[in-house]
């Protein structure tokens, strides 16, 4: 009889992770399953379902036999992710704090708690995402992390494991994986890989979590949970009251609470409008935030983008963008956004026109394979006029920190796949 693995699997409270977790035991391993506490509810004033989630959580290890451990990370989410959030908003971008959580605390912490402390031979998520190896491969690896030197070994031998789509492509999540790194991706099976939506609803039925099925599906703040947005931001972050400014004449359209309470693309929230007004551009210094009426308005749209450094899942770009520092790939800033077709170039294109407010960063796209870090931010709009060819919306509908939002209204859709969009990199 062979050797039984030891996989520890993420348990969230909720339906992906559980049946995750049934996959395992089917298979044969020897699976812990793990509640990650993340946030202190005692610390805030909204309501928090992190108990309750425990406690789904730990039936669903009653129900499969298996063991059950809690482990907090509250500290390391707060230093880690959320003062990175704070900050972010602050400068006046839209972080994105799945991605944040996945890169720093489960593929951070949480892969060395479960290979670590509790001595795993891999980890496992409920994530709809597959990898370029299989099951067998991943408990070949052995747990040695890269050392952080300037120059890499040419002796080693590189076959990086590639982060790919999942079967269910409207759930597909890597683009929240994407900032996580090489070696928690080589010791990580997603069991949900080949799986969809609705065969993962129908096996926890027969499997009994009838528990989870009832549960409405989580659409908030990583690890934080669902919250009035406005609300939530304003209890860590001082009122920065300012006026919604017209893009088109300058115009005084209103009064908003904090420019931080706002990202690009949003549905501003203008009394006394008759049509709809979206965000093109928020000014730190003077809080001004820029509006326009209409999802057709031209400073809501854009054919290039420059971001900074790209994190690579395989370590390494590929080779064609080192020898030419040119390369097609695949573009997306927002989860389930289309994917488009895009030129990735360093540096930037002769003539070309740049208006960066004040306190403001380079926007990180979704370059295909490659990844960035915070997928909602945008390069700040040029005024109208600037720019005689736009493609590009800015917006997008939402991204998960404004899920929560009482006002989900945001600008039209992509509505052209294919075209032709430049992204500049450092």
């Amino acid at each position: 009889m062979g050797v039984v693995r030891h996989v520890v699997c993420a348990l969230s409270g909720g339906v992906d992770s559980a049946v995750a977790a049934l996959l395992l035991k089917r298979t044969g391993y020897h699976v812990t399953g793990v509640f990650m506490k993340n946030w202190d509810y005692l610390e805030e004033r909204g309501v928090c379902t992190s108990e309750q989630d425990c406690e789904d959580a730990y039936k669903v290890c009653q129900i499969l036999d298996m063991p059950f451990h809690q482990v907090s990370f509250v500290k390391e989410y707060w230093n880690e992710v959320f003062s990175n959030l704070l900050k972010e908003y602050q400068n006046g971008r839209t972080p994105n704090p799945d991605i944040l959580c996945n890169k720093h605390i489960k593929f951070s912490h949480f892969f060395q708690y479960a290979i670590g402390t509790l001595g795993a031979d891999a980890m496992a998520t409920g994530h709809y995402a597959r990898t370029s190896q299989e099951d067998d491969e991943v408990f070949q690896q052995r747990h040695t992390p890269r050392r952080q030197t300037l120059f890499r070994d040419r002796f080693e031998i590189r076959n990086p494991v590639r982060l790919y789509q999942g079967a269910d492509i409207f759930k597909d999540q890597t683009f929240f994986l994407s900032q996580i790194s090489q070696n928690a991706l080589r010791h990580t099976l997603f069991p949900l890989a080949g799986l969809t939506k609705d065969f993962v609803r129908k096996l926890a039925a027969e499997a009994g979590f009838h528990h989870l099925l009832k549960k409405k599906e989580s659409m908030g703040i990583c690890f934080i949970g669902e919250r009035n947005f406005d609300d939530f931001i304003l209890e860590y972050l001082e009122p920065q009251p300012g006026n919604f400014v017209s893009i088109d004449d300058g115009k005084i359209m209103g009064e908003h609470r904090g420019w931080f309470t706002l990202t690009l693309g949003q549905r501003a929230r203008i009394g006394g409008q008759k049509d709809a007004w979206f965000v093109v551009d928020k000014d730190v210094s003077t809080r001004e935030v820029f509006v326009a009426p209409g999802t057709n308005h031209p400073a809501l749209y854009r054919d290039t983008l420059r971001t900074a450094r790209f994190h690579w899942i395989a370590e390494e770009p590929p080779a064609k963008l080192v020898h030419t520092k040119m390369m097609d790939c695949m573009f997306r800033f927002q989860h389930q956004m289309p994917l488009i077709c895009s030129a990735l170039q360093r540096g930037r294109m002769p003539g070309q026109r740049e208006n960066i407010a004040p306190g403001a960063n380079a926007a990180h796209p979704a370059a295909w394979p490659g990844t960035h870090e915070h997928p909602c931010r945008h390069e700040p709009i040029p005024r109208a006029g600037q720019l005689k060819t736009c493609h590009v919306p800015s917006h997008h509908r939402h991204c998960p920190f404004h899920a929560s939002r009482t006002e989900k209204e945001y600008a039209g859709q992509l509505t052209r796949d294919l075209f032709r969009f430049c992204v500049f990199y450092r």
